[in-house]
């Protein structure tokens, strides 16, 4: 049997603030990389000092966090819930929770961060410090490992005429990526049209290479339109296929605008 460890520990981060203009030692805080994960809650703790390295009761202030992408476009900004009661040992103490909706469109990437401080009767701001070079950055890496995400649709290609067969309209094939899927591999398309009334065939084959030559295409569910549509329609289907294709007999010029796939 073996035996892995896992641990339940607090995520805390220092702030300083510089309140009497003192100039400060070296301490650099926000010092530590924060890692937090898409898919979930991510429990943040601060605890707020002076320039003498002791705790700042925050109870007449109200810390705010500020996050910013590589572009310096504003992800969020929220104020931090402060957990000091007036003891010594939560004196200083506020902690912000990076939701899993605020990080559900961020990709794997490092944020920017800024902390400052509200007063709760005036509202005026004071900003907290990075370093002694008055640095406010601090950075987050937003990990996509634990819950990875849906992964990107495939665009089929437009629709061309058969030279084989007059009046039949297919598309490029696209990969179903069988080296992924098991027996039961579950594929979904969605076909955008614009008042197309006909069939659209999905096909697959089992072909290693396509040549154009010797493939054989097997018919896996038909989507029938009647062109009153006015969302795109969505399609599952299982099986292992090395290519899939859309086919159909119905003119698709401006009335099939796109074709997305996901394996």
């Amino acid at each position: 049997m073996q035996l892995t460890p896992r641990y339940l520990v607090t995520n805390r981060i220092n702030v300083l603030a510089n309140e009497a203009g003192h100039i400060t030692e070296y301490r650099p805080v926000y010092q530590r990389q924060l890692q937090v994960y898409r898919g979930i809650d991510n429990k943040l703790q601060f605890r707020l000092l002076n320039a003498d390295q002791r705790p700042i009761s925050t109870n007449d202030k109200t810390p705010v966090f500020v996050a910013f992408d590589d572009s310096d476009t504003m992800l969020f900004e929220s104020d931090c819930t402060t957990s000091d009661d007036g003891s010594s040992t939560t004196r200083g103490l506020f902690e912000f929770t990076i939701t899993e909706s605020a990080l559900r469109s961020v990709k794997s990437q490092y944020l920017k961060y800024h902390i400052y401080l509200k007063d709760t009767t005036t509202n005026d701001r004071e900003i907290t410090y990075s370093n002694t070079g008055f640095g406010n950055d601090g950075v987050i890496f937003v990990s996509t490992e634990m819950y990875p995400g849906p992964k990107a649709s495939i665009s089929v290609p437009a629709f061309y005429e058969s030279s084989d067969v007059a009046g039949t309209y297919l598309t490029n094939a696209v990969v179903a990526e069988p080296g992924k899927n098991g027996n039961e591999a579950l594929h979904t398309s969605v076909i955008y049209t614009d008042e197309f009334a006909g069939d659209v065939v999905i096909q697959g084959t089992l072909t290693n290479q396509l040549d154009g030559m010797a493939e054989n295409w097997a018919d896996i569910a038909t989507v029938t339109f009647d062109g009153t549509e006015t969302e795109p329609v969505p399609t599952n289907f299982t099986g292992v296929f090395n290519f899939i294709r859309f086919k159909t007999e119905t003119v698709p010029t401006d009335k099939i605008t796109k074709i997305l796939v996901r394996n």
